[in-house]
């Protein structure tokens, strides 16, 4: 099983569930994590199965921390009223195995959840091993390919170094196994330089996607107070709270073929806001006003509720969101997760 599964059929619990399960495995968790893991996600795949409109399920490597496995849930209905309730112990909505959010929420690591009466819920959650630090939840991206294909042509990078975060997003061009190896040529790229200032790494990603498909690509470095962007192509950059947006410039051009002269830009970064990148896979139209609460989770949530509101189908996807950090952070690591 890889990417998202549509939690249509009861064989979708299965399914996930032993993605969970061989993750945690290879994550090191002992066998009563793996069995904790592999009830919470048995859970929260059967409330989508049973009660939710168009859901679906990704189970992953956490992009953060590739020994903590993530579950995402997304669904567009019916949504609760009163999240704080569904948390508490006994109280369920599905009727399933009956452990509920409350009890999903004391065997997770850490967990966020958003829900809209009429639009739906969003649930992440991830697990642990063990004394393991946790991620530091300041970036997620997520990704989803057209249609019914299993191979994206977008993607993202992240990298994190003290209290620094920078993220790539490569919308390669077309569809298919050629605009991912675009996108995967331009990740190779990214984590070569990542320690450049933004506009440095774009030019090094233009010369370097010569002789692939190319594609539109963005970069942001965030910082306390402020995101230092550069852009070539129609990747949208915004700096977004639950107020509203401002928009990040990017020069017209396809990376590794054509384009003006590269350009970086700094935008002021309040604690409270949220970078977000984007694939033209999501319309531009989100609005955050409509959104109301979105902004305050986490970035796993703000991105899965981002790609629920404004994705595609007729397009590849992909969504990045960073957070400023707030405090101290761990050690520099990278991640990616593409296609």
């Amino acid at each position: 099983m890889t990417g998202w599964v549509r939690a249509e059929d009861p064989s979708a619990v299965g399914a996930v569930r032993r993605k969970a399960v061989e993750l945690a495995e290879a994550a090191g968790f002992d066998q009563t994590l793996i069995g904790q893991t592999a009830v919470a996600v048995s859970e929260a795949v059967s409330n989508l199965v049973k009660h939710a409109m168009e859901g679906t399920v990704i189970v992953r490597p956490h992009p953060e921390a590739p020994t903590t496995v993530e579950l995402i849930t997304v669904d567009k209905g019916p949504g609760m009223a009163d999240v704080a309730r569904a948390l508490r112990d006994g109280y369920s909505t599905s009727g399933t195995l009956g452990i509920g959010l409350g009890a999903i929420s004391r065997i997770a690591t850490g967990y966020d959840v958003h829900s809209l009466p009429g639009k739906g819920t969003v649930l992440a959650m991830h697990f642990t091993a063990g004394a393991a630090p946790g991620p530091p939840l300041r970036a997620s991206g997520l990704t989803k390919p057209i249609g019914d294909e299993t191979v994206c042509g977008d993607g993202f990078a992240i990298a994190e170094a003290g209290q620094v975060t920078t993220v790539l997003v490569c919308d390669g061009l077309g569809h298919g196994l050629i605009a991912a190896q675009a996108t995967q040529r331009a990740v190779e790229l990214f984590l070569a330089v990542r320690d450049q200032e933004p506009v440095a790494i774009v030019e090094r990603l233009h010369a370097g996607m010569k002789g692939t498909r190319g594609g539109a690509i963005a970069v942001a470095r965030v910082e306390r107070g402020q995101v230092h962007y550069a852009g070539l192509g129609n990747v949208s950059g915004w700096v977004a709270h639950a107020e509203g947006r401002q928009g990040m410039v990017s020069v017209p051009g396809i990376a590794g073929h054509q384009g003006g002269r590269l350009r970086q830009y700094t935008y002021e970064l309040p604690g409270y806001a949220t970078v977000v990148l984007h694939s033209d896979g999501l319309t531009e139209r989100w609005d955050p006003k409509l959104l109301p609460g979105l902004f305050s989770r986490t970035p796993a949530v703000i991105a899965a509720g981002l790609m629920r509101e404004a994705g595609s189908r007729r397009d590849d996807a992909c969504v990045v969101t960073v957070r400023p950090a707030q405090e101290s952070a761990p050690p520099s690591q990278e991640t990616t997760r593409h296609g």
